[in-house]
């Protein structure tokens, strides 16, 4: 089909998140070309929701190609994973041309953006893989949005992304990450951290419920403040609004769902990544695994049956301990970020890229699921001290992180106490305390590594001498019995 091509931007995949951009990018000004594998929705789309908008619909890819300006801003929303593939596949042979930019904005897993970006380059194609958060009122108002890839790219389409991004104090909540897969990369951190919230808030809600006894109405009232104070965010709110819903009965609706969680798998991607790259994320790991303990709901029924513990049973002042409770998820959360942040600074020295650290914290202030006030100031810390070595080391956080220390034992002990399982917030407060320990007793467990399997050891300096030096892997015969061979040493 000859035509003077009209689209400025054009978007394949008309589900929720697809739909909404285009009505986003349409209010912004740019015409947009949109298309969908099943061509009715096309239609349907240009009858309803984007009628009299800006927006164009393609009959086929080679029309949707035809329809696009040059260099062509084309942005894939479907599902991660070979339809990608396949539709980066359509597009090289439905006249995409040098220079063109096709944008992945679906949760790919990073290493296949980066697999992609090598791929296109080699054709003269730009690529962009970009995260995109914010969910279905995100998409349509302004989502926090993290690309990354082909650099050559973002001049050309950082008009549009910006225009349509959430802003936070007048600034973008889109910048560009960095090379390869670290805009996917970031948005599986992001996903991580998500899934770590979300889990703290659902352990304070069930210390509210089991522990004090507090009703749902009252626990929302108790969100409802907290929503106001440090933890003002977009979780806190919808888990405010969730409590304070009734079914047509009368009842909470919340208390009639099935306690089995669900994934997608980028919560399980960071956990594993932070394994495979030796950092400890350790808070992402257990929101992970207690999703998947409460998918054992039959098994954990017949448990509840045979294995008995404590019945909560709560004295003294209530308000105080709901305001320590405020503290040890403050608290747990900033660890939860300070591993994310740990791991992504680690990530970047292992595949060269230059993330920027304020850049990250500020296009997760606005827009995307984990957006709260708190995230002004991590942007604050890491422009203060760009290379800041953890978020514990700044003054903000290292006061807010001691101010929250007694609330936050008193929770996870009493929690311990009552038989309410807390892993996130106990596994934060671990990890604070591990952090703290100039001297782990990981000193023990080399010993029994060279032992048993001849792993050797490094000596500490004060000790160092002529027969152990420094910095030097050392075996000893520990039996008398064994031989003086070692065995290769290794991080894992």
């Amino acid at each position: 089909m000859s035509q003077e091509p009209v689209g400025d931007f054009g978007l394949i995949g008309l589900a929720v998140m697809g739909q909404n951009l285009i009505l986003n990018a349409a209010d912004h000004g740019f015409t947009v070309v949109a298309f969908n594998r099943t061509v009715a929705k096309v239609d349907a789309f240009l009858e309803n929701e984007a009628k009299g908008k800006s927006v164009v619909g393609a009959k086929s890819i080679e029309d949707f190609v035809s329809k696009l300006k040059k260099p062509r801003r084309m942005m894939l929303l479907v599902m991660a994973g070979k339809p990608v593939d396949d539709f980066i596949e359509t597009l090289l042979g439905a006249g995409v041309e040098k220079d063109d930019i096709i944008i992945d904005g679906g949760n790919s897993h990073f290493p296949d953006t980066n697999r992609r970006c090598k791929y296109l380059e080699s054709k003269g194609i730009r690529f962009v893989g970009s995260g995109v958060s914010g969910g279905e009122e995100g998409a349509r108002h302004g989502p926090s949005i993290m690309p990354g890839g082909n650099e050559a790219a973002w001049p050309f389409i950082k008009d549009v992304l910006q225009s349509i991004s959430a802003k936070s104090d007048g600034e973008a909540c889109c910048q560009w990450v960095g090379d390869e897969g670290a805009g996917h990369y970031v948005k599986m951190v992001h996903n991580g951290i998500e899934y770590g919230d979300m889990q703290l808030i659902c352990e304070a809600y069930d210390i509210l419920k089991r522990g004090l006894k507090i009703p749902d109405k009252e626990i929302a009232d108790v969100f409802a403040k907290w929503n106001k104070g440090v933890l003002d965010s977009f979780l806190i709110e919808i888990t405010r609004d969730i409590l304070y819903f009734n079914d047509d009965d009368g009842t909470p609706l919340v208390e009639k769902i099935l306690d089995s969680a669900g994934q997608k798998g980028t919560g399980k991607w960071t956990a594993i990544n932070a394994l495979d790259l030796g950092q400890p994320v350790t808070l992402i790991g257990e929101a992970v695994f207690a999703r998947c303990l409460s998918s054992l709901k039959d098994e954990r029924v017949r448990a509840s049956e045979k294995l008995s513990g404590p019945d909560p049973k709560f004295e003294g002042d209530k308000q105080e301990f709901v305001d320590n409770l405020e503290q040890a998820l403050y608290a747990s959360k900033i660890i939860s970020y300070t591993q994310g942040f740990i791991l992504m600074q680690n990530a970047a020295a292992t595949y060269k890229w230059k993330l920027q650290k304020p850049e990250i914290a500020l296009m997760w202030r606005g827009g995307c699921i984990i957006r709260s006030v708190f995230l002004k100031d991590i942007t604050s810390a890491y422009r203060k001290q760009p290379e800041l070595e953890n978020l514990l080391f700044d003054d903000f956080f290292n006061k807010a992180i001691h101010k929250a220390q007694p609330g936050w034992r008193d929770v996870v002990a009493k929690g311990a106490m009552w038989g309410i399982p807390t892993p996130a917030f106990s596994t934060a407060l671990s990890f604070y305390d591990g952090l703290r320990t100039k001297n782990l007793p990981a000193n023990l467990l080399q010993a029994q590594r060279d032992y048993f399997g001849a792993h050797t050891f490094l000596i500490k300096p004060e000790y160092a001498n002529e027969k152990y030096p420094v910095g030097k892997n050392h075996h000893v015969n520990w039996t008398g019995g064994g031989g003086n061979v070692s065995a290769s040493t290794y991080t894992a």
